[in-house]
């Protein structure tokens, strides 16, 4: 396994238009192609890559917190080793496939609580049944 580059940053909002605005208008990162979610939210470009990911929450999450930065990813490679490497340090984790794109999302933790998602590409192949155990 082996990480490849910075993905994207996740940011909750309950201000999605003027946060969209801000990013499109202020720092010329116009948006673009984003999948069909269950929840609202906007893609930001740097290029031809959508570095900027806006989701819309309806509200301060429970316990009064602002919305901040939701997560961090990166894109890596070698998705079958990277759940057995999860599996053998006892890592929970939480696996998505973003629809429409086919991209493998790995939802894990750090010692300090950050979210951080590691994306494998549609052509990565592992038996994600067999580690159903350690999925949190």
């Amino acid at each position: 396994m082996g990480i490849s580059w910075l993905d994207h940053v996740n940011i909750r909002t309950t201000n999605l238009a003027a946060m969209s605005r801000f990013y499109a208008e202020v720092l010329g990162m116009p948006s673009g192609p984003r999948p069909n979610f269950r929840f609202g939210g906007a893609w930001h470009y740097c290029g031809d890559r959508a570095a900027v990911h806006l989701v819309e929450v309806p509200k301060a999450p429970a316990g009064g917190e602002m919305p901040r930065l939701e997560h961090f990813a990166f894109r890596s490679f070698g998705f079958a080793p990277f759940l057995d490497r999860l599996r053998r340090a006892d890592i929970s984790y939480d696996i998505a496939v973003v629809p429409g794109l086919n991209i493998r999302q790995v939802n894990i933790y750090d010692p300090d609580g950050n979210h951080i998602e590691v994306q494998f590409g549609p052509d990565e192949q592992a038996d994600m049944g067999a580690f159903e155990g350690r999925t949190s």
